[in-house]
């Protein structure tokens, strides 16, 4: 692993991330953090640049989708093993239980 992707919360990271060797990728909104633009008085308030319509931001909540995915499994809903093999044990057949639905639903 090399590059992590994270959103506007996990800026902060970056320089422990780069202790580690990794490199922070920060998939944001061009708004994230514009609360209100400040000027003097007398000055124009700059102009944000507007998109039109849904753009897709990449790469973004990829991991909440499959936390989410895999927490619909009554066992990954909550962290009820005392072992960390039982609990990697049965990460890997949640996964293997959506992958077998989907090639199911594919066929």
């Amino acid at each position: 692993m090399r590059k992590v992707y994270g959103d506007w919360g996990y800026r902060g990271l970056r320089g422990f991330l780069e202790a580690l060797g990794l490199e922070l990728e920060v998939v944001a909104h061009p708004y994230a953090g514009v609360r209100g633009v400040w000027v003097r008085e007398g000055e124009e308030v700059p102009e944000l640049p507007r998109v039109e319509g849904f753009k897709p931001l990449p790469k973004r909540w990829v991991v909440e989708r499959t936390f989410a995915w895999l927490g619909r499994n009554r066992r990954l809903s909550k962290d009820y093993e005392q072992h960390p093999s039982v609990s990697e044990a049965r990460l890997y057949l949640g996964m293997l239980r959506l992958l077998v639905k989907r090639l199911a639903r594919a066929a």
